[in-house]
């Protein structure tokens, strides 16, 4: 099933990568995954203001509005993610409306983890996956193409005024 959120959402991602990506997700995710069961893009082009609040999470907010105990979800600052320059995206696996979190759940039934369908058709068409991290914090939704560039080298590309706007959204020259 192709879902019309996450069409949006690949808009946003750098337009080096953006074809690819849905394509990939057009015709290899989306049939891949059966019985009512889809990928959803939770997150692509984030601000390094969105990338700052996130990197509070567990650090300075340290509960949520339940007053439940929040955990660190990122190492990145804003300007370290590849997110801030629309070169990552995180997704999540849903059956009808409900998300599922859960990396080994195979619900529809094909014999493989949905989670790796889409990672691993990411990862061989040249995606970094965060399911690879060694580490503490193992990124599973988090899928990315650095096109042979460092965070660094992205920001200093961004801060030298390197960039370019599509569709009114700034991007670095790559």
């Amino acid at each position: 099933m192709i879902d019309k959120i996450t069409i949006q959402r690949i808009s946003l991602l750098h337009p080096k990568i953006r074809e690819e990506v849905l394509k990939l997700y057009i015709e290899k995710i989306a049939p891949a995954l059966t019985n009512g069961v889809y990928c959803r893009f939770t997150h692509t082009l984030r601000t390094f203001e969105e990338q700052d609040a996130l990197y509070k999470l567990g650090r300075e907010k340290l509960f949520d509005e339940d007053g439940k105990r929040i955990g660190i979800v990122t190492n990145a600052r804003g300007g370290q993610s590849y997110h801030n320059f629309s070169l990552a995206f995180d997704f999540c696996i849903m059956q009808s409306k409900t998300v599922t979190w859960d990396q080994s759940v195979d619900l529809d039934k094909d014999g493989k983890p949905d989670w790796f369908e889409v990672i691993d058709t990411f990862k061989e068409s040249g995606y970094e996956s965060g399911a690879d991290w060694k580490g503490k914090l193992r990124d599973f939704p988090h899928i990315q193409k650095t096109l042979g560039y460092t965070t660094k080298q992205l920001l200093e590309k961004w801060d030298k005024g390197d960039t370019f706007i599509d569709n009114g959204i700034k991007y670095v020259n790559l």
